[in-house]
């Protein structure tokens, strides 16, 4: 009995697990399209609630490659440590395409982002 009992015990733990991470998996992910221009994002600041973005970065006939380097307010925006790297695009958006960056989880707070290849102010990124 004891046996049959452990047994139960383990199938539902495992079933109870196998639960938490399927609705985990199947959180949404949105979309943040960003736009840059020579020297600017057209987006000078953006307002959402928490979740898992993708960042879509387009350079709009800027002549160079564009970037994307999001950090928490408050932190030194020099420092590589302080950026959120699963925001980074995936490789530098040449003139006239779209880049992407990884699924990056905002939690609610203030943050700036910018992009430093083709140097523009920090903006601000508002997660309610």
């Amino acid at each position: 009995m004891k046996k049959v009992l452990s047994i139960l015990v383990i199938v539902l733990a495992f079933s109870f697990n196998a639960n938490a991470q399927d609705k985990m998996m199947n959180q949404p992910v949105k979309k943040i399209a960003l736009e840059q221009t020579t020297g600017e994002f057209t987006q000078k600041s953006i307002t959402v609630s928490e979740g898992t973005y993708v960042f879509d970065v387009a350079n709009n006939n800027v002549g160079k490659d564009v970037g994307l380097v999001l950090v928490k307010k408050g932190k030194d925006a020099s420092k590589p440590e302080n950026h959120i790297q699963t925001a980074y695009v995936t490789a530098a958006v040449k003139n006239n395409t779209v880049g992407h960056s990884k699924a990056t989880k905002l939690e609610k707070g203030e943050y700036v982002y910018f992009c430093p290849l083709n140097p523009t102010p920090q903006y601000s990124l508002i997660v309610k």
